[in-house]
């Protein structure tokens, strides 16, 4: 009986001794991912403020006036000046919702009006 027990603690000793190293390597593991996926995030965030800072650049208003001026007679394009521009209360009132008061003035259309239907 007593040996019984010594060869059972011995075989769990060993099973969780072969648990332990499976788990140390899956950690290590996920934290050479994690470090790697961190980097990816560092370079893609670098990227994107490069592609900012062009896109800022290349939107100068006076580069952009320039190309305008430049392609008028290819695109007809115009500098825009800030009398262009409304203010709101110039702006007409947006037309009357048709839902706003629940369904009326909205057509319900039966299985039978589908042949109706364009």
């Amino acid at each position: 009986m007593r040996s019984a027990l010594v060869i059972l603690s011995f075989l769990a000793m060993l099973a969780s001794g072969f648990w332990a190293y499976r788990e140390n390597y899956a950690t290590k593991v996920a934290l050479r991912e994690a470090q790697r996926l961190g980097a990816d995030i560092g370079r893609l965030q670098e990227a994107i403020a490069v592609q900012r800072a062009e896109w800022a650049y290349l939107n100068r208003p006076d580069r952009l006036a320039e190309l305008a001026s430049a392609n008028f007679d290819r695109l007809g394009l115009l500098s825009m000046l800030p009398e262009q521009f409304a203010e709101t209360r110039q702006l007409p009132e947006p037309a009357a919702d048709p839902l706003a008061n629940g369904l009326d003035g909205v057509a319900i259309v039966s299985a039978e009006d589908e042949d109706l239907l364009p």
